[in-house]
């Protein structure tokens, strides 16, 4: 069932990997439970599951985008050196959100 051309499977694997949004903010309680644990420690629980998710997603969907050729990477917006800088961030960076603001960089510099 792969009949999809190369160009449009890089495509769609950025974009399932851009398609993890972050955790919403727990909400403010007026009262405080005293077996519940701070609503600092779960935002920091939450944010912390998703950091590790968008790392797997990148590994997962962006890194094998460098089995591709130059070409397929350039016409999806991407360099593989870019994809490459991006996989050798530490894991408390973004590297999807790191790949996509060098990206505009690059852009904006070109234009």
């Amino acid at each position: 069932m792969k009949c999809e051309c190369p160009a449009q499977h890089a495509h769609n694997a950025w974009e399932k990997a851009r398609q993890l949004a972050p955790p919403p903010k727990p909400p403010q309680l007026h009262f405080y439970m005293p077996a519940m644990p701070s609503m600092r420690l779960i935002r920091a629980l939450d944010m912390a599951w998703w950091h590790c998710r968008r790392r797997w997603l990148f590994r997962r969907h962006i890194v094998p985008l460098l089995t591709h050729d130059d070409q397929l990477l350039r016409d999806i917006g991407h360099s593989r050196e870019d994809i490459l800088w991006a996989s050798q961030l530490p894991l408390k960076v973004d590297a999807i959100h790191a790949l996509e603001a060098r990206q505009k960089k690059r852009q904006v510099q070109q234009a």
